[in-house]
């Protein structure tokens, strides 16, 4: 987000308030920095959800030297989840009728020495949760004998879904391939989900 000044005489004070509040990740915790604070484990199988230190045994390098923590999943299917309500993130409904771009952005990858799998479902939802939009792209296998398994960014921008937005929901995670005790599965970090302003 470019710094708006409070003086700024072409926006005003009230567009700076609007930028600060809606220019920023609504997702809390993306990279596990309060460990498994904020998320619901709709799924928690095996040896269950795991924060790992960057990059973690076989694992790999993260492009953002920031990002310094991941989750992990085990030999069960592991999914987390967090429903946003962006009336109480400060957006307005006259806003949301809009129809700004939601974006959605979340980073996975898996060992050196275990095969995965990935899965994300995003979900605009209305007053009464009921979606009004999704992105459920096809559940991604990692192999390391055939496979890149470095760290992938999977991307979506949601447009006209028509007026009534009201929360996001954003669920994603996935297992090992081989059900290995331990923490084998997919790792994810770096979530993000932007309303524009």
């Amino acid at each position: 987000m470019s710094v708006i000044r409070l003086t700024d005489q072409i926006h005003g004070p009230a567009f700076f308030v609007r930028a600060a509040i809606m220019a920023r990740n609504l997702l809390k915790n993306p990279c596990g920095e309060e460990q498994l604070e904020f998320w619901d484990l709709t799924e928690n199988g095996g040896n269950q959800w795991k924060v790992e230190d960057m990059p973690g045994d076989c694992g790999h390098d993260f492009s953002d030297d920031g990002v310094t923590k991941y989750f992990a999943t085990s030999f069960e299917l592991c999914l987390k989840r967090q429903v946003i309500d962006l009336l109480a993130e400060g957006y307005s409904c006259e806003h949301l009728d809009t129809q700004p771009a939601v974006t959605v952005e979340d980073w996975y990858c898996g060992r050196t020495d275990c095969g995965c799998t990935y899965q994300m479902t995003v979900c605009l939802l209305d007053e009464i949760q009921e979606v009004m939009q999704d992105f459920k792209p096809e559940p991604v296998a990692l192999d390391p004998d055939s496979d890149n398994c470095s760290w992938r960014q999977v991307s979506h921008t949601f447009s006209e879904y028509g007026p009534g937005l009201r929360f996001i929901s954003f669920e994603h995670g996935g297992q090992d391939a081989n059900y290995w005790n331990g923490w084998f599965g997919v790792r994810v970090t770096g979530s993000s989900v932007t309303v524009d302003v």
